[in-house]
Parts: structure tokens; C-alpha cells; sequence
């Protein structure tokens, strides 16, 4: 099992970096940032199928956008200067503890 969160680790970090290249893609029209979304995403659906052997579907899909996207607005706010406010903070925690929770509720047989 341990295996299969790394895996959706992987998955997670892949979908950070593709979604981080799709702004610096500006529309597809740079090619390495294009190209690294095209990569990048392809990467992320592989491994996360590869962790579906082991963790339940709704689980791993909510870990692996939750964490996503609680990433992603991180690193707006920190590379492109995106608003912080505490509503957007607030956000992130639920979502990082909707996932804390899905995370102990996979562990229970």
C-alpha cells in the first residue's frame, strides 16, 4: 500500500508541474511549457492509474485533486503574486483536511 501512495505522490507532483507549465504555456503558443503540460498531465493519469491497484477510486481521486489544487493555489500565490486572503487559507485548510480525513477513513478495512 505504501507503493501505491508513493505512486500517487508522483501523481500529484506530476499534475503540480503540468498545471504550473499550462500558465507558462500562454495559450500553447510557447513550445517547452507546452510540452511540458502535455508530459506533465500524461505522467500525472499514468501513476495515478498505477496507485488505482491498491487505493479506492473516490480516495485517490480526491487526494490527488485536493493536494493538487491546494498546491496550486500555493504556488500562485507565492510565484505570480496571487490575492491571499483569509477566505483563500481558510479554503486550503478544509482541503487539506478533507484530505487528512480521506486519508485515515482508506487506512480502515
Amino acid at each position: 500500500m505504501a507503493q501505491a501512495f508513493l505512486l500517487l505522490f508522483a501523481a500529484i507532483v506530476s499534475e503540480v508541474i503540468a498545471t504550473t507549465s499550462l500558465k507558462l504555456s500562454e495559450g500553447f503558443t510557447r513550445p517547452v511549457p507546452s510540452l511540458i503540460v502535455v508530459l506533465g498531465y500524461g505522467t500525472a493519469f499514468y501513476l495515478l492509474s498505477l496507485s488505482l491497484r491498491q487505493i479506492p477510486l473516490g480516495t485517490a481521486y480526491a487526494i490527488w485533486s485536493g493536494v493538487g489544487t491546494a498546491a496550486t493555489v500555493i504556488i500562485g500565490i507565492l510565484v505570480w503574486g496571487e490575492p491571499v486572503s483569509a477566505w483563500r487559507m481558510f479554503g486550503i485548510g478544509l482541503i487539506i483536511a478533507g484530505v487528512v480525513v480521506l486519508q485515515t477513513v482508506a487506512a480502515q478495512p
